[in-house]
């Protein structure tokens, strides 16, 4: 328990963010800083350093996949694998949902990645580390939908 995530980001290598999901209040500025700090970090970071680097009073936890930089902003006393873990989790879900996720994918179906999102992050928690069990979900919801 107490693995908080503050939040979730994905942006492109030019700063462009394709996904917020913030889950501590923040107001406009606040988040507008926040991105723009994150990409700042994320695409100057040599990449033989690890994947985790301090951020502000917390941890910046990041992967890049296909151009697009995944960070995860938690608690300086979280675990990172756990975090790590579940980036890659998210990467592998929408790659199943799209085959081979872009950023295309990302821009015009955005509403269905909040939902993904939401099937395994819940109020700023982790709460399911199954692919299968969210792909099941995933496509009950599908069903209902259509």
């Amino acid at each position: 328990g107490g693995r908080m995530i503050r939040f979730i980001l994905l942006q492109n290598r030019q700063g462009r963010t394709r996904l917020a999901k913030y889950y501590v209040p923040m107001d406009d500025a606040e988040k507008h800083e926040i991105e723009y700090d994150v990409h700042k970090i994320v695409t100057t970071r040599d990449p033989k350093f690890t994947n985790f680097v301090e951020f502000k009073t917390h941890k910046l936890i990041y992967r890049k996949y296909a151009g697009l930089f995944f960070s995860i902003c938690c608690d300086v006393g979280d675990n990172e694998m756990a975090f790590l873990e579940a980036i890659h989790l998210f990467v592998e879900v929408l790659d199943h949902y799209f085959g081979n996720v872009c950023e295309l994918d990302l821009v015009f179906n955005f509403h269905k990645v909040y939902l993904i999102l939401d099937e395994f992050i819940l109020s700023g928690e982790i709460q399911e580390t199954s692919k299968r069990v969210i792909l099941d979900r995933l496509g009950e919801m599908e069903k209902a939908m259509a």
